[in-house]
């Protein structure tokens, strides 16, 4: 529930004016939530000049004051960080600290989602990441041998796939160590789910971002994406949730390269209207 404190209050209404579902109005002078269209945004708590605005349906020690130069970053320092940003598939040996994951997860959770839903899902692969990774090519490799054996003009498009993975499993098996062209001997993936594909795209994003920040590396696996699609087996594995279908698979650890620039990009597709 969220509740105001009267003795705080000052009545300025920013409260009121901000609320996107109109659940706070002035009650003798007081602002007061109705909590019956609350969407626990939490846009109160953060607007309210003298913290007088709170929730016991989070924890409150999580909220921070703001100041300038904790928060604030300039677009040009922003966007270079953004250009900068390579996928990774070259990563040292060594496992990430928990602490770093724990940070990257936490960009995840703190990112909008719609009507606040905070339906987004996070499992950490490490010391499952192996058994994921066999039965990723395993998959990957019966997807490919039936494409390939049942090849028509209609799924003709899916033939250069289907040969990759036919190869990647065969390299894989021959050599594991110098052949894993899915996870590229990562320490680390974090799967992604939600119920809605836009929250979880939008958190693996805001993740990304703190990949970078923390001096690591990853990239998206999609080919993993393929692999689990409707396979209940890793899903179960993966602990989906029930209504939660997989957004993203941030491969992740410390990159082996070092970029020394920006790489160039087309032009942006606009229209201005």
């Amino acid at each position: 529930m969220f509740k105001v404190d009267r003795e705080t209050c000052v009545a300025c209404g920013q409260c009121i004016d901000d609320c996107p579902v109109n659940d706070i109005y002035l009650k003798e002078g007081k602002a007061h939530i109705k909590n019956e269209a609350c969407i626990k945004c939490s846009h109160c708590i953060a607007i309210c000049p003298v913290k007088s605005v709170s929730t016991d349906n989070y924890d409150m020690d999580e909220v921070i004051e703001y100041k300038k130069e904790d928060f604030e970053i300039s677009p040009e320092r922003l966007l270079n960080f953004i250009k900068f940003r390579r996928s990774i598939r070259k990563f040292k040996d060594k496992e990430v600290e928990k602490e770093k994951i724990e940070k990257i997860i936490e960009a995840g959770r703190f990112t909008q989602t719609g009507s606040n839903s905070q339906s987004v899902s996070f499992t950490v692969l490490t010391k499952e990441l192996p058994k994921i990774k066999e039965l990723t090519y395993e998959i990957l490799n019966e997807r490919g041998k039936n494409i390939l054996d049942n090849m028509n003009d209609d799924i003709k498009y899916l033939e250069r796939y289907a040969k990759l993975w036919t190869k990647m499993y065969v390299d894989h098996k021959n050599d594991p160590q110098n052949y894993d062209r899915l996870f590229f001997n990562a320490p680390l993936a974090i799967v992604v789910s939600a119920k809605d594909p836009l929250d979880g795209g939008l958190a693996s994003s805001n993740m990304e971002l703190m990949v970078d920040a923390l001096g690591l590396g990853t990239y998206f696996n999609g080919f993993f994406q393929v692999a689990v699609q409707d396979n209940k087996e890793i899903l179960d594995l993966l602990n989906i949730k029930e209504g939660k279908k997989l957004v993203s698979c941030l491969v992740i650890g410390y990159p082996d390269k070092k970029y020394k620039r920006t790489v160039p990009r087309k032009k942006a597709d606009v229209t201005w209207m």
